[in-house]
């Protein structure tokens, strides 16, 4: 994706440095106005990264810093892949993929579409719903990326 090439960068180098493999999805979210599925900790938990941190891209780059649009929610829309963050700068591995229409404020920066294909395991998973019940938390159905490689 042209506008995020710093998360680009970032998410291949990673995936080519086996970063991703054989780690857990570990946050499922299925509200009507939050449905993503959150992969990318190697910890499993939450609370791991890469070790390091990077900037954001878009679309929060597209508004100046402090204002108040940055807060509104906008439509991320079914098939986004976008980073997970803990407040602007914080990106690092975790990231979330879209399987309906959310809104969410301007913060994430979006680097990738997901196909068809992957949009239909998106659904499995989610209609398994979140272990515990509530619709937040980890997914009932156990998600472990294999690998990650670029084409």
């Amino acid at each position: 994706m042209n506008e995020s090439p710093c998360t680009v960068n970032s998410f291949v180098t990673l995936a080519q440095n086996s970063f991703f493999d054989n780690t857990e999805c570990h946050r499922l979210t299925t509200a009507r106005a939050l449905s993503v599925l959150q992969c990318g900790d190697p910890k499993g938990d939450g609370t791991g990264g890469p070790g390091y941190q990077f900037a954001d891209e878009y679309p929060t780059v597209q508004y100046p810093p402090g204002e108040p649009a940055l807060k509104q929610p906008v439509v991320y829309p079914r098939g986004t892949l976008a980073m997970a963050n803990s407040g602007p700068g914080t990106n690092g591995s975790q990231f979330f993929m879209v399987y309906r229409d959310s809104l969410l404020p301007p913060a994430y920066t979006i680097f990738g579409k997901i196909n068809e294909p992957g949009l239909v395991v998106l659904n499995k998973i989610a209609s398994a719903g979140v272990s515990g019940g509530g619709d937040d938390g980890p997914p009932n159905t156990e998600v472990t990326i294999t690998s990650a490689r670029r084409d």
